[in-house]
């Protein structure tokens, strides 16, 4: 077993190297959960992410012969969605019993990489690593696009304004976050070298220089609504704001000793009272201090693997997600 602040790994019913990618509970006391991750996994918890068994949601919804990578899980009450590549839209309305298959438009622009459950009765939002953005409103018969033209149009447009490293634009985020509160959007570009942003009413993403002249990693929300960057060697930046910065110098380096393992994600628990960030070589570090500085939990040094997710769905239940299998179950004493 791990001698671990954050937790302990959890032994999951997988074949050797898969990579976990997203996890959700349908439940408030996050006893009842999907997990999901390369290969066509999906897994399902009922004691909070103890124990984990494979969900078989039948031939009629999945084709075997497909290797499906779920991407991103959401509930909001009884009604959930999966969504993954090759595109797939997975809907339940019994907390995850029975799955429908939602079909969708082979004009999708992209891979859906991001599904929220933003209210009840069959509201949804769609997002596509080109950025695309739907809005569902009745259980994904009808979608409504949120952004007019897709982001690479709006970069040919914008290349002239300054914004550094658009004119190579590969047509992909690596990483797209939403701010719960706010439904605002950060997506990054798969090269690091700028992000963009898109809030309700917007019909364009917004480009944005990076801080640094290192590469960004990888950046998202804090629960505060401010925002966060990882950039590549190990690099913590937080804004000053509570907001997305106006100005890219409003970030802060946060003191981190990370020895140049990559950093991959960054993460709170529910209360947003203490922050975790994980990365390459089982490298996971606390901050007490809303991520001015960190410490190492030296107990993880031992997991064999890269890490690249912190998922809290409440203060005490709390997941990091990794290579290989790799997941491990927050115990409270990090």
């Amino acid at each position: 077993s791990l001698n671990s602040n954050f937790g302990e790994k959890v032994t999951l019913p997988l074949e050797p190297g898969v990579i976990l990618l997203d996890i959700a509970f349908t439940d408030e006391n996050a006893r009842h959960g999907f997990l999901l991750g390369t290969r066509q996994t999906i897994l399902e918890t009922f004691d909070g992410g103890k124990t984990w068994d494979a969900k078989d949601l039948g031939q009629d919804v999945i084709d075997d012969e497909v290797n499906y990578r779920f991407n991103s899980v959401s509930f909001n009450g009884d009604e959930g969605w999966i969504v993954g590549k090759p595109a797939i839209l997975l809907h339940t309305v019994d907390a995850g019993k029975t799955w429908e298959r939602v079909g969708l438009s082979p004009r999708l622009p992209g891979i859906p990489v991001l599904i929220t459950a933003t209210g009840d009765n069959g509201v949804a939002e769609m997002v596509t690593d080109q950025g695309a953005i739907y809005l569902t409103t009745d259980a994904a018969r009808n979608w409504k696009a949120a952004v007019e033209e897709t982001v690479d149009a709006t970069l040919n447009r914008t290349v002239s304004s300054g914004v550094q490293g658009a004119s190579y634009y590969t047509g992909s985020f690596s990483t797209v976050s939403r701010n719960p509160e706010t439904g605002e959007y950060i997506g990054l570009s798969s090269r690091g070298n700028f992000y963009m942003s898109w809030a309700p009413g917007q019909a364009y993403w917004q480009p944005h220089n990076r801080s640094s002249a290192r590469r960004i990693q990888s950046m998202g929300w804090r629960k505060d609504g401010g925002v966060w960057q990882l950039t590549r060697g190990g690099g913590i930046y937080l804004s000053d704001t509570k907001a997305l910065p106006e100005e890219d110098d409003e970030f802060t380096e946060g003191k981190i000793g990370s020895r140049g393992y990559g950093l991959l994600d960054l993460g709170s628990n529910a209360s947003g009272t203490k922050y975790f960030t994980v990365g390459g070589s089982g490298s996971v570090f606390s901050s007490e201090d809303k991520g001015k500085t960190w410490k190492r939990d030296r107990g993880t040094d031992e997991v064999a693997g890269n890490l690249y997710k912190v998922a809290f769905a409440k203060d005490d239940v709390g997941f990091i997600l990794g290579n290989d299998g790799i997941l491990l179950r927050y115990r409270g004493s990090a």
